[in-house]
């Protein structure tokens, strides 16, 4: 019993995927296995699926969310006319639902990531559908819980990620 809490803890746990702010690539229901090395190394990269447990921008019925990293730190993130733009380049996103992404909240579409935090969204871009960097701004990384590994659930969309 104790090295499954100490797995659970340190190394890897299942989790359930809750709403619908990461479609078309997570759905509701979907099960997932996130490792939780990758935060405690630094190894947090663009297009990284992770979830995060910040208490101080979320509220303990939202808590945690998963969202997909967009802009890591030193990045500058623009959202601009429906677009999302690193470094100036525009982002090639075939995996969001939606035509474009709408900013939410002015002061964070256009922002330079600060040390020790990322900028991430939910692939699901449709007003009002994600709570993410739009809204309530970069998050730091000591509150980034785990990485997305592989979708076991439903068995016929399992995939590594």
């Amino acid at each position: 019993m104790v090295l499954g809490v100490l797995i659970v803890k340190f190394i890897a746990q299942i989790t359930v995927v809750n709403g619908s702010s990461m479609e078309n690539t997570l759905y509701n229901g979907d099960r997932l296995i996130i490792e939780k090395i990758s935060p405690r190394t630094g190894n947090i990269d663009r297009g990284d699926i992770v979830t995060i447990d910040d208490p101080t921008k979320l509220s303990m019925d939202t808590r945690p969310i998963i969202k997909r990293v967009i802009g890591i730190e030193g990045d500058h993130v623009q959202i601009l006319d429906g677009k999302v733009y690193v470094n100036g380049e525009e982002l090639i996103e075939d995996y969001i639902s939606g035509d474009e992404t709408l900013d939410v909240n002015l002061e964070y579409s256009d922002v330079t990531v600060e040390e020790g935090y990322i900028y991430v969204l939910g692939d699901n871009r449709n007003r009002g559908m994600s709570k993410d960097s739009r809204s309530i701004g970069p998050e730091s990384l000591e509150y980034v819980t785990g990485k997305a590994l592989l979708r076991f659930y439903p068995f016929n969309k399992f995939r590594f990620f």
